[in-house]
């Protein structure tokens, strides 16, 4: 089957997938930084969700913050994760394994699940002191 060059990936006359590099794929949901990277038929998705206040600007608002986070993880969905960064960016992450061929039409059917499944807990988010960082895509920079 001959397959066309197209950035990190060859198709396939059939509209399959294949990395050839690693590939992600940036995009952005509600204000926040998401990325999906593709490999041996598995789709990883993570979105900066949020960031902890600093103390600095909001002292009053980071223990609902932490006490969110805290109740967090026992609601989200199976294979969901919540990892609170060294910067205290909040980042929700899930892998997915795709199913037969992986062809574009598959991977943003799952970006697009992804995105729309965030909804209730990026709320959550928000409801505790947490929004987007307008750095959200490559880390928080207070100055």
């Amino acid at each position: 089957m001959q397959q066309l060059p197209h950035g990190p990936f060859l198709v396939g006359n059939d509209g399959s997938l294949r990395p050839v590099r690693d590939a992600a794929l940036r995009f952005a949901w509600r204000g926040r930084g998401c990325v999906a990277t593709l490999s041996d038929g598995q789709i990883s998705l993570a979105a900066q969700a949020g960031a902890v206040p600093y103390t600095a600007e909001h002292a009053g608002a980071r223990p609902g913050a932490f006490a969110a986070l805290g109740a967090m993880p026992g609601d989200l969905p199976q294979g969901w994760r919540l990892r609170l960064m060294p910067d205290h960016r909040v980042r929700l992450e899930a892998d997915f394994s795709l199913q037969g061929d992986t062809t574009a039409t598959a991977l943003v059917s799952a970006m697009v699940s992804f995105a729309l499944a965030l909804d209730p807990y990026l709320d959550r988010l928000e409801s505790a002191g947490m929004s987007a960082s307008p750095a959200s895509a490559e880390g928080m920079v207070n100055t």
